[in-house]
């Protein structure tokens, strides 16, 4: 956590249909000792896509909404707009599923002590939004795009259908069925639960000013919440998908469709998005989940439905991105996840490997490693060598800076024969070249 400028971190964890433990760890603003507890909110980013999907679904299961119908059928307060004399015929299922060819990839907020837009306004484009109008200009049900915007449609759907504050449907519908007391879809947040919220940090351990950002966008960055309560809602879905009753409040049936490929060249065992599910694997491997990414917030939320296992990570730091995942590793390799422990099993070299030599490419790239009995160090030019030490799946990584190396063998395992450095979202792959 201090290694990568992240403060807070919620964590918790799902064992055999039962929410096991959920902690809070570090702090809630950088430099202070205000303690995150289990009960700390932050923002959940995109895991708020799937949410409002089971939302959806309940109220398709009531007979309030039609999956498959035209969305224009639905809406009032705004209409998809015509392409060139083209109108675009989009449906709830496709937005859910991103397949309905809709722009806009994210939001990225707005500063607590600005102006913001209308659901509406997002829509168009209009001042004071600042994203681009979301439009239709992939054929719809052909081909896989994320979409915020397309949730955002989904989101005025609702809202028009049911005639209520968006935020006072997803509790009534969600929130208080499963007894997630410390969520809320409101934007901006209300200040009962600001005063305990956790502070959003972009980079380097500096809050945003104002603490985080407001998103009109509920359904598809608006969730603040815990990992607990992720993990409560998790727990619930997976039990409903093995056919318990369940305060959700939904089929069976329906969950099931939830995580199936929405369009034909999609398979299970591949990997898909269900309706507001990423899905990947199958049998007893199968699992679904979702990550999010709102400013200054990371979340993530990983299910084993066959297991009843599972666990939801959220942290306040966006330069905290490999530590969600190393938790997410370490989590699935102790409470023993098919997929973490197979892949920790293929990753991981002996100990006694030699890694020492020169690993450059074709762009002329070079890092030398230096294994010595202080350990391993690795070196770029002229800079002072760095010393590594071991991370999850056979990784290494530096204390110093960001960064991390990722050894790699033949088909028949033995020595390393390349070598890749990351460094925050930079790639570099390399080849041994010498001992």
């Amino acid at each position: 956590m201090t290694h990568l400028a992240t403060p807070g971190v919620s964590v918790a964890v799902i064992d055999d249909f039962e929410v096991d433990w959920s902690r809070g760890f570090g702090n809630r603003t950088a430099g202070t000792t205000e303690d995150v507890t289990p009960t700390t909110p932050f923002q959940a980013g995109s895991i708020s896509k799937p949410v409002f999907a089971l939302a959806v679904m309940r109220l398709v299961e009531g007979g309030r909404l039609d999956l498959d119908a035209d969305v224009n059928d639905h809406l009032a307060s705004w209409r998809v707009p015509t392409n060139d004399g083209w109108l675009p015929r989009i449906t709830l299922r496709q937005l859910l599923s991103h397949t309905a060819g809709t722009t806009v990839h994210g939001f990225p907020g707005y500063p607590v002590n600005r102006s913001r837009p209308t659901v509406p306004q997002v829509l168009n484009g209009e001042f004071p939004s600042n994203t681009q109008p979301v439009v239709v200009d992939l054929l719809p049900g052909t081909q896989f795009r994320y979409s915020g915007g397309g949730t955002t449609i989904a989101q005025q759907v609702v809202v028009d259908v049911m005639s209520r504050p968006f935020a006072d449907l997803m509790r009534e519908l969600i929130l208080d069925p499963l007894g997630m007391t410390d969520s809320t879809f409101e934007q901006p947040l209300p200040s009962a639960m600001a005063v305990r919220a956790a502070t959003a940090h972009p980079w380097n351990g500096v809050q945003t000013r104002g603490g985080w950002h407001v998103y009109p966008e509920m359904a598809a960055a608006g969730l603040w919440t815990t990992a607990g309560d992720l993990a409560r809602l998790g727990t619930e879905v997976m039990r409903t998908l093995r056919g318990d009753l369940s305060p959700l409040g939904l089929k069976q049936d329906t969950v099931a469709e939830m995580l199936r490929p929405q369009l034909p060249d999609q398979k299970v065992g591949q990997d898909f998005v269900g309706l507001g599910w990423f899905c990947a694997g199958q049998g007893s491997e199968f699992k679904f989940g979702h990550q999010g990414g709102n400013e200054g917030y990371l979340a993530e939320m990983t299910l084993f439905p066959a297991q009843g296992r599972g666990a939801a990570v959220m942290n306040n730091s966006i330069q905290g991105w490999p530590l969600r995942r190393e938790i997410i590793k370490a989590i699935g390799r102790e409470y023993g996840w098919p997929s973490s422990q197979a892949m920790h099993a293929a990753a991981t070299m002996p100990s006694q490997m030699d890694f020492s030599g020169r690993y450059t490419n074709q762009d002329g790239v070079l890092f030398e490693v230096a294994q010595t009995a202080e350990g391993l160090f690795v070196q770029f030019n002229r800079q002072t060598p760095i010393p590594l030490k071991s991370g999850a799946d056979g990784e290494f990584l530096a204390t110093a800076v960001n960064l991390r190396l990722r050894f790699e063998s033949g088909d028949g395992g033995g020595p390393p024969l390349a070598m890749k450095v990351l460094s925050s979202d930079k790639t570099i792959s390399l080849t041994r070249v010498s001992r």
